[in-house]
């Protein structure tokens, strides 16, 4: 909503500046998005002296002048027939943007530079005259700006309007809210009485059809009207505020909603059938050709202004191409109306029309406002379109709207609020926005709002009003009466922001996908008919047929992700999701149950793209090593991976998948996407997956954490390879030297596994360090070489090992 200051200051004094004004309807709930003054454009618009006029020499109506602008002069090709030597006048330099929406420009005519343009009234926005070049007075001073040697000033301040608020779109709306912030009030505009002929009832008639949807029509007519231009101070009113001016009657009917916020229509009387208006529901697959020249198919929930045979508007939204007023129209039959807030905003959703109208009636117009607006410009139309006024209105009110008295507790409000407000003082308050309040008891008002305050309802809303008059900033900041003692937090939601925090510092980004995913998602990913991840929940009502049941699994969202992802040329990703996934209990009445999983997804390079270093696409491996990590920083020292029978490799490819066990439970698995779930996916490049169950993981998290001192000795490493049958885990020989129950023993550490030549078929040579250290005493080399000849004993025994054919058991 434009508001232009000039045009407000009609209706209320205002005192403030306008950076203060705008703060204050800021703080009222009125944000001011913007404060712009309309007369900028004549910056570049300076006062100049015409020193010199000479003939052009290709053209004879034109001629060129030399005009002094206090820098420079410039030469400027000019035809108007009032220029002459020593004229002060207004030189528009280059760059300057007119109200026509022209950019001047530096030019060549007929041959001859022009370095500018001397312009008039019309051409500037300043007036009406356009015949020759402005003629400015002596005392403008030679190269100042336009605007500041006329003392052009004009702010506009852009409102950004709540929905709830349609009395503030008009001027004079706003114009109450500003009296209101500086006790004064509004002068609301007199409607003088012109002669009129006749009675309105001999020439048309109203009839509504659908009081509902439409419970007010009043109608005016006007003959003899003459469409044409409007006079200037309309024009500058409209175009004040960002409207086009059209034409006089057009032009009427824009300022008048603009200024008083009710939408009004103009129909050519003598277009209408029958001269009567009938307001119906439209028929069912009516069409009706809109003022845009759109054909429009209506359904019967939208209301139609009628005449006597056809459609001619969509009620409060837009007029018909067949009543439009033309340069001909001479009687006019004037539409000023209240209809249902609700049908006008489903009619212009459906038709995807947006109109001025539209937006206002949409929202609530006052219903008490609608002959009030129809006979300010009824009048206009007889001032300025020198028509000749019909006696009388109609006036078919079917269904007045009720007055809505709300009682008000002074202590209620000020307990709400957090004030200490008097009863005398929340009176004046609503009194300075013209609502009436009576006082009833001590504590009690009767407060009926104005009929243009559609928003208020209820205590609350009274409340609203309340605060915001007096002021926002004025209710100190009090804080609820509880315990400084707060609750323990869950440890559920403690462990799984943990758990994101250690994911994203490993470089993973957080995915939130849908619970929603598509039937086919089970097939995709390969699983048996049997498996528990098929009992899926179905949606009655799915928004989509890719949304159709609930997850069983974390997997296939992310795999959608890498998909949209990799389509877009993003080919390295890293992302982990943690969320609930829905397994049918299969009985009608019982509640699907919902275990709480964590997934995630690698796929690309193994780290981000480098000068000085090539590209490696990440590997099993690699994953595996951030799950152990996660299962580290959590302090769960004692997770197994195994490798996953190739029977039980679904989506993940054999020999590429491992189990999870914790204290051996399983609680995940990970692994290499199958390439038949990539080829389902319409995926090429490949990815791997980890899957754990999120409430066996967190319960296998210590409570409490354990510390050691560093030891003030040395430790010592020594190297065990062996060479063992191809299907023996290295997992299964690390967890036997644990077994063993070597106190020196400190740490193990898988370095080394190898296939092939020169070693034999089948088998694969396994090496790993083993560090000793002690707390008591510095390790001799004899002992150690004692201990660790024993453990690689021991172990060839149980894996039926052989040794390399040179064995050093020293670094």
């Amino acid at each position: 909503m434009k508001v232009s200051l000039s045009w407000l200051r009609e209706y209320t004094k205002v005192d403030m500046i306008v950076e203060d004004l705008a703060d204050a309807l800021t703080m009222v709930g009125l944000e001011v998005e913007a404060v712009s003054d309309r007369y900028n454009y004549l910056n570049t618009v300076v006062v100049g002296r015409i020193d010199q006029i000479t003939s052009h020499p290709n053209a004879e109506n034109l001629k060129l002048c030399l005009v002094d602008i206090g820098s420079r002069s410039v030469q400027v090709v000019c035809g108007a027939p009032n220029i002459r030597k020593d004229m002060l006048a207004p030189c528009v330099m280059p760059g300057t943007y007119l109200p026509q929406g022209v950019v001047l420009e530096k030019s060549v005519i007929q041959g001859e530079m022009s370095e500018g343009m001397l312009g008039s009234e019309a051409e500037l926005g300043l007036g009406d005259n356009s015949d020759g070049v402005m003629e400015l007075k002596g005392n403008c001073a030679i190269g100042e700006p336009l605007n500041k040697s006329l003392e052009l000033s004009d702010p506009v301040l852009e409102i950004d309007l709540t929905p709830n608020r349609p009395d503030c779109l008009s001027i004079i709306g706003i114009a109450r809210e500003v009296a209101a912030l500086q006790k004064t009030r509004v002068t609301y505009p007199k409607i003088p009485h012109s002669k009129s002929f006749d009675q309105i009832l001999d020439y048309s008639s109203v009839t509504i059809i659908d009081p509902d949807l439409c419970p007010r029509y009043a109608a005016s007519l006007v003959f003899e009207v003459t469409v044409a231009p409007s006079p200037f101070w309309l024009q500058d009113r409209l175009l004040s505020v960002g409207l086009k001016p059209i034409n006089n009657i057009v032009d009427i009917t824009n300022f008048v909603m603009m200024e008083t916020g009710q939408p009004l229509h103009a129909f050519d009387f003598d277009r209408l059938a029958e001269n009567r208006i009938v307001v119906r529901k439209a028929l069912a697959g009516e069409i009706f050709t809109t003022l845009d020249g759109k054909e429009r198919q209506l359904d019967p929930e939208m209301l139609m202004i009628c005449d006597g045979e056809k459609p001619v508007a969509i009620g409060g939204v837009m007029g018909g191409l067949n009543s439009e007023i033309e340069d001909s129209s001479t009687r006019i039959l004037l539409e000023s109306a209240y209809f249902n807030p609700t049908s006008i905003r489903k009619t212009s959703k459906k038709l995807g029309l947006n109109t001025d109208a539209s937006h206002r009636f949409e929202r609530g117009v006052d219903p008490d406002g609608t002959v009030r607006a129809l006979k300010k410009a009824t009048q206009l139309f007889v001032e300025i379109g020198g028509g000749r006024r019909i006696g009388g209105i109609i006036d078919e009110h079917p269904l007045p709207i009720p007055s809505n008295l709300i009682m008000c507790s002074v202590k209620a409000l000020n307990r709400r609020l957090g004030t200490r407000l008097r009863a005398k003082d929340i009176e004046n308050y609503l009194q300075s926005i013209e609502f009436e309040v009576e006082k009833i008891k001590n504590d009690q008002l009767q407060i009926l709002p104005p009929s243009y305050r559609v928003d208020i309802s209820r205590f609350e809303d009274i409340t609203e009003e309340v605060a915001r008059l007096y002021g926002y900033n004025n209710i100190k900041t009090t804080f609820p009466m509880i315990p400084a003692t707060g609750r323990q937090p869950s440890y559920t939601i403690e462990s799984r922001n943990k758990i994101k925090h250690l994911m994203a510092g490993m470089g993973f980004t957080e995915a939130v996908t849908y619970s929603f995913v598509h039937q086919l998602s089970c097939d995709r990913l390969g699983l048996k008919p049997d498996d528990p991840k098929r009992k899926m929940v179905d949606i009655l009502n799915p928004l989509t047929e890719d949304q159709s049941v609930m997850r069983t699994s974390l997997i296939p969202g992310l795999i959608e992700i890498m998909n949209f992802n990799v389509s877009v040329q993003n080919r390295h990703l890293k992302l982990f999701e943690i969320g609930n996934v829905f397994i049918n209990s299969g009985q009608k009445d019982t509640q699907p149950a919902e275990v709480e999983m964590i997934a995630g997804l690698w796929t690309g390079a193994r780290s981000n793209l480098a000068w000085h270093a090539k590209e490696f696409n990440c590997d099993f491996y690699d994953l595996k090593g951030i799950v152990e990590e996660l299962f580290n920083s959590l302090g769960i020292a004692n997770a197994v991976f195994t490798r996953m029978p190739p029977e039980s490799c679904f989506y993940t490819k054999p020999g590429y998948s491992a189990q999870i066990f914790i204290d051996q439970k399983l609680i995940g698995l990970i692994g290499e996407l199958h390439p038949r779930v990539l080829t389902n996916y319409n995926l090429k490049q490949t990815a791997f997956i980890f899957e754990l169950n999120f409430a066996d993981l967190i319960v296998k998290i210590p409570s409490i954490t354990s510390a050691r001192p560093i030891s003030k000795f040395p430790s010592t490493s020594r190297d065990i390879t062996l060479i063992v049958d191809g299907d023996i885990e290295a997992s299964s020989i690390l967890e036997s030297v644990v077994l063993l129950d070597e106190n020196l023993v400190e740490q193990l550490h898988l370095f080394d596994v190898f296939q092939g030549p020169p070693i034999p078929a089948g088998k694969k040579s396994i090496s790993f360090r083993i560090t000793y250290l002690s707390f008591n005493e510095t390790l001799e080399d004899d002992r150690i070489n004692r201990i660790h000849k024993n453990i690689t004993t021991k172990l060839v025994k149980a894996y039926n090992a052989t040794l390399p054919t040179t064995e050093s058991y020293t670094i």
